[in-house]
Formats: structure tokens, C-alpha cells, sequence
């Protein structure tokens, strides 16, 4: 619930969240006044390596094991594929900050507060994906390390029983949102930091530095295997990218700079989303059966005493990830519909996580193309990140906050309005590039592009994409200027303005108010009907 306190008149027209452990945070996607930024860049460095330490980024390490790569290819793939996705995430951190508000909302500025649905659904779609995986391999971890330690019956049953305590531990610390989650992945950082020494340890003797492989390459090369085993590291960091925002925008940006923030964005992914690969690869290569099921691998392969370890790290790791999958995605779901709150909002998207986890599992078996599945969602995502990050640089880091909230509030009109909610510079830069790009990928079993094979093999379509959303972009700020109202007292780095006023903001239903207070932002009219 939210308190009243007197605002600047003396008035009661603001209000005062809640975000504490133990209680039900009260915010939203509104901006997060600046009274409320109590968080600090480190929390989101915690928040990234906490929900890492699960077997949903453990088992990313197998896949170049599994692909057929050796230990020390799989090493390089791993350290490349997590610093590369880590210096493109780096940058997200700076918008929470900026804007007070999650990232989605915050690409309004650039897309069009109508255009930044596409980047909402992307996240959707992301937290969905990693959602799946990390409740498919918890689970599974749960359900079979128990077999062996109490003889508990290994079936779809046990398995789905496991499924239901995890997803509803997770909605829980959803529902109760922003602090409970930072407190849940806090302890993840360490827990998991544990268990990963405990498992050097206790598979030491079985290591092999000089592990040679299986010996037969997914791909038709070394080198194509190897760049599809490294983009499949480097979409976990991606991932993140919609995400960064729900913990950031606690963040106040008058404390805070936008340095301090992506270097704690870059190191807390890349200390999480590296080391937790790597211990997969180290363990893959300790199996019987390298390329065989990775869960069922550890646990035969584990001594009795490390599958009490397994068991913890499937439970814990699962809650951990998962919890991240659901919340933002959830922030998401509300903004797309202006009525629903967050609570609710994440419950629909929650029942909808549930839902894709059960079908994939018992109905359709979709484990095997989950990864490739985030790998597309990766050239997706890459040039909506690098769109965002000019926008930004262009601008100068200028955002009216108040406009940003014009389609939550169910209004239209505003700086960000462009045409019809859309700003069609970013918007046509990124759907170009992504469908350009999506035609040189290559990921089986879900998806073989037509010009997949015109590198023999090697996946162009991350470096494709990213490129060409990056030109696109620029030479649509170059060729079509934006109004100058979008920008601040400085104007853009380079180009020019067109001199037009900016639209009106009026309710969508003229005779509704489903935001009453609203900030006074000069320059823009409000006209309420």
C-alpha cells in the first residue's frame, strides 16, 4: 500500500512507497521519486551473480562440452562469450538511475512510448525462456539427487511436484517485489559461491585439463562449433539487458554516476555469468559421458556427500533465477496494460511461466531447443540494446521523465509520441536489423538460417544484427532529424533538430483519470477532456 505525505505545498498529493523486506512493495513502473533511490550499484552486482549460481547458467557451460569442444576451447569460448555479453550489458545499468523506471519504459525515449512494446515483449519472451530453463534443470537436480540420497521415485510426478514448490516460492518473493528479491539474491551470491568451491573440491580427482573433446563437432568446423558455443555464453549477459532497470531504478543518479553504474552492471555479470559456465565445463569434463544429459551426469558422477550439495543448489539456484525471471517481466506485463498493477500483472505473467514450463516439459519436450530459442532472442536483443545506448549518447542522456509515463497513465501525446506512439528512426533501425540478422543464425535443432552455411557454418547473425541496427539508426538521426523538444538546452552531439512543438498529452478516454498526480513538465500542454 502507499502512504500520503504532504507534498511540496503542504498539500497530500504525493505519496510515499513501500520497498522493505517482509513487506509488499508498492511502486510500480512510475518513476521512483528521488526521496525513495535508496539502493546502491552494488545491489544490482549482487542481484546478477546471486542468480547466476543455478543450474540454469551452470548447464550453458556443458554446451561447448557437449558440442564436442575440448576443455580449453570450451574455457576461451566460455571467458569471450561472458566478457563480450558483459561489456554490451554494462552500459543498461545507467537507465534505472536516469529514469527511475525499468528499462522497457525507458526505451520509450528512443522507440516511442507506443514503439517500446517490442522492447517489453522482449523481455517477456527472455524471462519466460530462462524461467523454463532454470525451473527444468532445478528440478530436475532436485528430483534425481533425491532419488539417489532417499530412494524418493524419479517420475513426472516428483518432477512436477518439484516444479510447483520452486515457481510458488518465486511468486511469492515476486509479489513482494523489489527488496525481497535483493535479500533472496544476496544470499544466492554466497550460497552459491560455496557450493561451486564444494564441487572443485569434490570432483578434483576426476579433472582433466587436457580433455581433447568427444571428438565430433556440432558444427561442420572447430571454428563454427566454437562461435556457437560461445554465443550461447554470451546470451546469458543479454538477457539481463530488459532486467537491469527493476533493481536500478532504486538507484539515485544524483549519487551515483553512470560509470559507477556500468562498471557494477559489467562486474557483477561478469563474475556470476563466467564462473558459473565454467564450473559446468569443469564438471562436463569429469562425466562418464561428457555429451550425455548434464544433470543425470552429476549426479552419477558426484561422491554421496556432494549430492546433498546438488540437491541444495537445485533448490536454492532454481529460486534464485527464477525469481529474476518472473519480477521483471512482471513490471513489464503492467505497463503494456495501464490498469493492471503490478501485483496482478505478475501473477498473469507468472501463470503464464507456469504454463510454458509444464507444457515444455510433459507435452512438447522443448528442453532440447531452449538455449537455441534465448540464442535467437539474442539477436533480437543485441541491436535494441546498442539503439537504446546511441539514443542515449546522442541526446546526451536527456530524458523528461513524466513523458516517459504518458502510455501508463493511459494518455498519449508528449515528447516521446513521435507518430502514433512510434518513433519509426529506432523502431525501423532495430526490426530491419533483427530480420536481416536472423537470416545468417544458426542454432540447431530450433532454427538453420537460408544463409547460415555462407561462412562455412560460423554464425554471423549476433555481429550482423548489432551492426547493422547501429548504422541504420545513425543514418536515420542523420537523414531525418528528430524534433528538438526530445533533446535538452544542449541539443544532440552531432546533426541537426527540426523546430515543432511537441504534442499535447490527452487522456486516451477523455473523462477517465487513472493517474491523477502527475508532474508539471514546461514545455508540454496537458489537456485533460
Amino acid at each position: 500500500m502507499t502512504m500520503t505525505a504532504p507534498g511540496p505545498s503542504g498539500s497530500l498529493d504525493a505519496t510515499v512507497g513501500v520497498d522493505e523486506v517482509g513487506r509488499i512493495e508498492s511502486r510500480g513502473i512510475e518513476t521512483i521519486p528521488e526521496s525513495e533511490r535508496h539502493s546502491r550499484p552494488l545491489n544490482v552486482s549482487k542481484i546478477i551473480t546471486g542468480s547466476a549460481m543455478g543450474y540454469s547458467a551452470i548447464v550453458l557451460g556443458w554446451l561447448p562440452v557437449a558440442y564436442g569442444l575440448s576443455w580449453w576451447s570450451s574455457f576461451t569460448a566460455i571467458v569471450v562469450g561472458a566478457l563480450l555479453g558483459s561489456i554490451i550489458l554494462g552500459p543498461m545499468g545507467i537507465f534505472g538511475p536516469r529514469t527511475g523506471t525499468n528499462i522497457p519504459v525507458s526505451s520509450g525515449a528512443h522507440f516511442g512510448v507506443v514503439g517500446r512494446i517490442g522492447g517489453s515483449l522482449v523481455g517477456v519472451l527472455c524471462g519466460v525462456g530462462f524461467t523454463a530453463l532454470s525451473v527444468w534443470t532445478g528440478g530436475q537436480a532436485i528430483v534425481e539427487s533425491a532419488h539417489r540420497l532417499f530412494g524418493l521415485p524419479n517420475t513426472n510426478l516428483m518432477l512436477g511436484i518439484a516444479y510447483a514448490v520452486v515457481l510458488i516460492i518465486c511468486l511469492l518473493v515476486c509479489v513482494y517485489g523489489h527488496a525481497n528479491l535483493l535479500a533472496l539474491e544476496r544470499i544466492g551470491v554466497w550460497t552459491g559461491a560455496g557450493l561451486v568451491i564444494l564441487g572443485i573440491a569434490a570432483f578434483s580427482g576426476k579433472f582433466d585439463a587436457g580433455f581433447h573433446g568427444t571428438g565430433k563437432y556440432l558444427l561442420s568446423s572447430y571454428l563454427a562449433t566454437w562461435i556457437v558455443s560461445m554465443i550461447a555464453i554470451l546470451a546469458n549477459p543479454i538477457s539481463y539487458a530488459p532486467f537491469i532497470g527493476d533493481w536500478a531504478r532504486y538507484i539515485s543518479h544524483k549519487k551515483y554516476s553512470d560509470r559507477t553504474m556500468i562498471w557494477a552492471t559489467f562486474g557483477g555479470s561478469m563474475v556470476g555469468l563466467a564462473i558459473a559456465p565454467l564450473f559446468g565445463a569443469f564438471m562436463a569434463v569429469c562425466f562418464a559421458n561428457p555429451a550425455g544429459d548434464f544433470i543425470s551426469g552429476m549426479v552419477l558422477a558426484s561422491p554421496a556427500w556432494y549430492v546433498v550439495v546438488v540437491l541444495l543448489l537445485g533448490g536454492y539456484g532454481a529460486l534464485a533465477n527464477t525469481a529474476t525471471g518472473i519480477y521483471g517481466p512482471g513490471l513489464d506485463t503492467s505497463s503494456l496494460i495501464p490498469r493492471l498493477k503490478r501485483i496482478p500483472a505478475t501473477l498473469i505473467l507468472g501463470g503464464f511461466a507456469v504454463a510454458c514450463v509444464y507444457i515444455g516439459t510433459f507435452v512438447v519436450n522443448a528442453l532440447s531447443s531452449i538455449s537455441a530459442f534465448i540464442t535467437v532472442l539474442t539477436v533480437v536483443t543485441v541491436p535494441w540494446m546498442l539503439i537504446m545506448m546511441i539514443g542515449h549518447w546522442w541526446r546526451r542522456g536527456h530524458y523528461e521523465l513524466d513523458d516517459l509515463q504518458v502510455f501508463n497513465r493511459g494518455e498519449r501525446g508528449g515528447r516521446y509520441w513521435f507518430a502514433g506512439g512510434l518513433n519509426w528512426r529506432a523502431a525501423g533501425a532495430w526490426f530491419a536489423a533483427s530480420v536481416i540478422g536472423l537470416l545468417f543464425s544458426n542454432v540447431p535443432p530450433l532454427w538453420v538460417a537460408p544463409f547460415a552455411n555462407v561462412a562455412g557454418g560460423v554464425d554471423l547473425s549476433l555481429v550482423t544484427a548489432g551492426v547493422l541496427g547501429a548504422v541504420f539508426y545513425i543514418l536515420a538521426l542523420l537523414a531525418f532529424p528528430e524534433p528538438a523538444y526530445v533533446y535538452g538546452p544542449r541539443g544532440p552531439r552531432l546533426g541537426k533538430v527540426r523546430q515543432v512543438a511537441a504534442p499535447p498529452v490527452r487522456l486516451i478516454h477523455p473523462g477517465t483519470v487513472t493517474h491523477p498526480a502527475r508532474a508539471e513538465v514546461p514545455g508540454v500542454e496537458v489537456e485533460i477532456a
